[in-house]
């Protein structure tokens, strides 16, 4: 996985260990959960046999001197050779069949995938073959003795294989869910791998409930035709089995639940951790049922969300944050809206003389270390980098995201910059014009192409300013928009001349900066200077 996983349970259980164990590790792991639950499950299913054929079904009793030597010699012997013939078979059949997931970087081919998820009914094949075996063998060699103890037998061995084939089923589904993760990893679910969730629920019901009721009723019937079996026998028979399906039946309604609720479980960790923000969540796609085109639904969710937001992150550093986010918000429209906003306006100086004499990777270094300082002030103080012209910029307060105080955040910014670039910039000098006041803000150009465009009279004179500062104190700004800014921080500024600035009519009273010192004429190139 190329994401972090919700959980150390990967896989929905601790048992099958982590998703980046160790291949020796994963072999042992796989190995001993496949022959540990599957000896377990067919050792239990004899002591059932025993107790049914003992003690349970109606009819001739076992327990004689004439079926001695096949009681404690050839039922214990056959057992014996079942139990290591399909521990053998099993593990080194299943074993050859995943050799590729004990590697943990192999593909495997498809070839390897389909054989990888017939392991589980694979081993229930080998499984009713053993248990058809002890029918085949066990039953004549009884019936040759006592030949009414065949039903019995029969019934006896056909339930206890029946059981314990549709539990091995499940525990090998189980055991091999790391197995089946690299398989939908290698391959995506396109279609079922094994039993769904409706038809766990049938084998649930089946083991659980279905095959005790169902030999509870062939007792039934028995005692019906037999006039042997007694009112005590039946009702002994009845209990053992009601008491049966209460037990197992509960244990198997457990098992079953666990295989419903693990994936649903890690999906719930995970929608906590995307409503929290983080979408690097990925979830183990381990189930081959519905729940694992939940899970893989999940994981192409989230790679929807992490594309829509790597997108949203594009868009905002291409047209701005703010821009961004309304037009996201909305229908973007041509046209725009009259408001109150202060423009920004900042350009290097003596740029040309720099691009002619600056070898072109270095000048590309000085402006991206620029407009680093230019961009972060611009948001640290809530405005808009609106557009990049060269080695200019123009930056707006107060639109498309109001402010309470428009005039003073760009006055703020324009301070907090200067003091920037005279602490880190050595190599290059910009000058600053601001000026706030009516402007059209909104969308500019053809239905198939626009951008967000400022347009007024506080973007030219803050145009102009910035000119003009080119041959002042490289801060300049109008003392309208100190007027309009809050006191705090008007009082870093100071009001001086008036002056007529170029292609405007009536003249502008220049604000500085009281901080202020920089000479007229700092680093201003001949081919630079303008009059106003």
């Amino acid at each position: 996985m190329a994401h972090s996983d919700v959980s150390t349970a990967a896989f929905g259980s601790r048992l099958l260990g982590p998703v980046d164990e160790s291949s020796g590790m994963r072999r042992i792991r796989v190995q001993l959960l496949l022959t540990v639950p599957l000896v377990a499950a067919n050792l239990a299913g004899m002591a059932v046999t025993f107790a049914l054929i003992g003690f349970v079904l109606p009819g001739p009793t076992v327990f004689t001197r004439e079926l001695l030597l096949l009681d404690v010699i050839a039922t214990p012997l056959y057992a014996a050779l079942a139990l290591l013939i399909g521990m053998w078979w099993g593990t080194v059949r299943g074993l050859r069949t995943l050799r590729w997931a004990i590697q943990p970087d192999q593909v495997p081919t498809e070839a390897e995938q389909i054989a990888a998820s017939r392991v589980p009914r694979h081993l229930v094949l080998q499984q009713a073959l053993l248990w058809s075996g002890a029918a085949a063998v066990l039953t004549p060699l009884y019936a040759m003795v006592e030949p009414a103890l065949i039903p019995k037998i029969l019934i006896g061995i056909a339930f206890s294989a029946i059981v314990v084939c549709a539990n091995g089923y499940l525990i090998a589904e189980f055991a091999l869910r790391a197995v089946t993760a690299r398989v939908l990893d290698a391959a995506p679910l396109r279609r079922r791998r094994g039993m769904g969730v409706f038809s766990r629920s049938m084998v649930a019901w089946m083991l659980g409930a279905g095959v005790p009721v169902t030999l509870s009723m062939i007792v039934a019937g028995w005692a019906l035709v037999d006039s042997s079996v007694s009112t005590a026998r039946l009702a002994v028979c009845v209990l053992s089995l009601g008491g049966a399906t209460l037990v197992f039946g509960l244990l198997l309604m457990m098992q079953t639940v666990s295989t419903i609720i693990a994936p649903i479980r890690g999906v719930r960790r995970a929608l906590r951790q995307v409503e929290d923000g983080d979408l690097r969540v990925a979830i183990t796609v381990y189930d081959g049922t519905e729940l694992g085109e939940l899970q893989s639904g999940f994981n192409h969710m989230v790679e929807g969300l992490r594309e829509r937001e790597q997108i949203r992150d594009l868009f905002g550093r291409h047209v701005g944050r703010d821009v961004a986010d309304a037009a996201l918000a909305g229908n973007p429209t041509l046209g725009g809206v009259e408001t109150e906003a202060a423009a920004l306006f900042i350009d290097i100086v003596g740029s040309t003389t720099m691009a002619a004499t600056v070898p072109a990777p270095e000048m590309v270094a000085i402006l991206n270390r620029f407009f680093d300082i230019v961009v972060d002030e611009v948001e640290a103080h809530g405005g808009l980098l609106n557009k990049f012209e060269g080695d200019a910029a123009l930056a707006v307060f107060g639109t498309p995201a109001a402010l309470s105080d428009a005039s003073g955040a760009a006055l703020a910014c324009a301070r907090a910059i200067r003091q920037r670039l005279d602490l880190t910039a050595d190599d290059f000098i910009a000058a600053i014009g601001v000026a706030a006041g009516r402007v059209v803000a909104g969308n500019v150009g053809a239905r198939q192409r626009y951008e967000f465009t400022v347009i007024g009279d506080a973007v030219n004179e803050a145009a102009r300013l910035c000119e003009l500062a080119k041959h002042d104190d490289l801060l300049l700004t109008s003392a309208n928009t100190v007027n309009s800014a809050d006191d705090t921080e008007a009082a870093h500024w100071q009001l001086g001349e008036s002056v007529t600035l170029r292609g405007r009519l009536t003249p502008t009273r220049l604000g500085r900066p009281r901080s202020s010192g920089q000479s007229a004429d700092r680093g201003l190139h001949p081919s630079e200077q303008r009059t106003e």
